[in-house]
């Protein structure tokens, strides 16, 4: 089976505000509800598990019945730091689902992916065990480490932005945060699925994802979103 796990438990400091943004509106409903639809449609998700901060477990629940999600299988409490929360996350849905079956890790504030990338993110793991979402980078990377010089260009035709879905098998990824969580330092410089697989040399497939699928972080990306949403209903 499959399912799709949203972690929505950010404070969202750096949008400025006292709301945290998984809450705001976004053409008329707030991000969660967005995000929760794009799984809540899909034929193949099985079902919705949803992992947020301490506290807004009643509201994370209430924004799932107004906009009737009605494949939310659970509500878990997310962790200290954000991997720490994608493990509490796994660890809740290896309680209630089989460890064959394939998860979809997601960003609550990442409400825009189109329904053949989350097909084609259930089919790699189907062939390979992994699936990275990205897209091609259309602008120059350049690499620093003291933010003030640059210390190397990588070729432009050889990078790419790791976004999500981030999907796995739910067996393997478990055992790929143990492994992690083991070491002298932990999740130290883990930022997603794609970091902890590559530090433990384990392959990862990737899938390309279609544009717009960004992780709302600034006011500029609630706006810049906003627009697109309506620039494609209108289309």
């Amino acid at each position: 089976m499959n399912f799709a796990v949203v972690f929505a438990g950010g404070s969202g400091e750096r949008m400025g505000g006292p709301v945290p943004k998984q809450y705001l509106e976004l053409d008329g409903k707030p991000v969660l509800a967005h995000t929760l639809e794009l799984f809540e449609r899909h034929p193949m998700i099985d079902g919705i598990y949803l992992v947020v901060g301490e506290g807004h477990v009643e509201r994370a629940k209430g924004i799932a019945a107004k906009y009737g999600v009605s494949k939310l299988r659970g509500v878990a409490i997310g962790g200290a730091t954000a991997q720490d929360s994608i493990y509490s996350g796994l660890k809740f849905v290896e309680e209630r689902e089989s460890a064959d079956s394939i998860v979809l890790l997601h960003d609550g504030v990442r409400p825009y992916v189109l329904p053949e990338v989350i097909s084609a993110n259930i089919a790699a793991v189907e062939k390979y065990g992994s699936a990275v979402t990205y897209t091609p980078c259309y602008e120059t990377i350049v690499l620093s480490k003291d933010g003030a010089r640059v210390d190397s260009i990588p070729q432009r035709s050889e990078s790419y932005t790791a976004q999500a879905p981030q999907s796995f098998r739910l067996r393997g990824i478990i055992a790929a945060h143990e492994r992690i969580r083991s070491r002298p330092g932990g999740y130290a410089g883990m930022v997603d699925q794609a970091t902890i697989c590559f530090a433990l040399g384990i392959p990862v497939h990737l899938v390309p994802g279609n544009r717009g699928n960004v992780k709302i972080t600034t006011p500029e990306d609630l706006v810049t979103l906003g627009a697109l949403m309506k620039w494609r209903g209108a289309t």
